[in-house]
């Protein structure tokens, strides 16, 4: 294993996870036949065979097992000695990644983001974002982001942070949809859901239209409200998108419900960076600034 390098060992776990070259590849952000050669060389310079080829996949063998053990304890040492290094920065610069869900950054963030950007030229700001509450996928443990401002109701064990506040959704349907139709009969009308789970999923039920069907699947909060402002059905909001959003308006009895805890996270071993420890306090205080709207206050 002294010969081996960290570039050989990514392509190794990355493939074993995920089990076939193209997913492998997208993950690395590199060609498929980067991800196939790399790991025939491995496996030349082992001297075993490491996976098992089939058109359906790549299936690891009992050798490549032994030798995954050993990857992951060494990405778990690479990973923490990379945040213990960078948590000792205390130069006001640099990069930080922030990963959230898209329309948090797109309908309630982004001017606040440009401010950052404005006060503290010499921090760039990467910022990664998910489709969907709770689809959030990215590690912080293995520095795949920074920051997460994520929507959850238990962050994970090894993050540090806070509640930064609730989010509350209510539904939402566009005017001319509203004026259109009976929502007391139900005749025509159609709720929207991120995927498909039924026409009456448990949340549906536990709605003030529960005799309303599914009839819609965007899979993310952004598709859900263009598709609610188009006049396609009812979606369940966040009120910092519906209530803002002049073409929208809330069913009665109109109450939004709380859904959500928002969280501010980070790991531990990067608390004492200065340029994180900024930016999560200006970023902390842009949310609290925006908490009656989060909290469906602002109609």
């Amino acid at each position: 294993m002294a010969e081996l390098d960290w570039d050989d060992l990514k392509h190794f776990l990355a493939l074993s996870r995920l089990g076939s070259v193209r997913a492998a590849a997208d993950k690395l952000g590199v060609s498929h036949s980067t991800v196939a050669r790399r790991i025939d060389a491995f496996e030349k310079r082992l001297g075993v065979r490491l996976f098992d080829r089939s058109p359906s996949g790549y299936a690891i063998t009992a050798a490549g097992e032994e030798v995954l053990q050993v990857a992951e304890q060494i990405e778990t040492e690479i990973h923490g000695m990379e945040r213990r290094i960078a948590g000792r920065d205390q130069q006001l610069g640099g990069d930080i990644r922030v990963t959230m869900v898209d329309v948090l950054c797109t309908h309630l963030l982004m001017p606040h983001l440009a401010e950052f950007s404005r006060l503290y030229p010499d921090i760039a700001l990467e910022v990664m974002t998910a489709h969907d509450i709770g689809f959030d996928t990215l590690d912080l443990s293995k520095r795949e982001a920074d920051v997460a401002l994520r929507f959850t109701q238990k962050p994970p064990d090894q993050l540090i942070g806070k509640c930064l506040g609730n989010l509350y959704c209510a539904a939402y349907a566009s005017t001319e949809y509203v004026q259109r139709h009976d929502f007391d009969k139900g005749t025509a009308v159609r709720w929207i859901d991120c995927v498909k789970r039924g026409d009456y999923p448990a949340w549906v039920k536990n709605s003030d239209y529960p005799h309303i069907p599914v009839k819609g699947a965007f899979q993310s909060l952004l598709l859900q409200f263009e598709a609610a402002k188009a006049g396609m059905g009812i979606g369940m909001l966040p009120c910092f998108l519906g209530d803002p959003e002049p073409t929208l308006q809330r069913l009665p009895p109109g109450v939004a419900r709380p859904s959500y805890d928002l969280w501010l996270l980070t790991h531990t071993d990067m608390r004492t960076t200065a340029r994180l420890r900024v930016f999560s306090e200006f970023i902390a205080n842009a949310v609290f600034s925006h908490k009656a709207l989060l909290e469906g206050r602002s109609v």
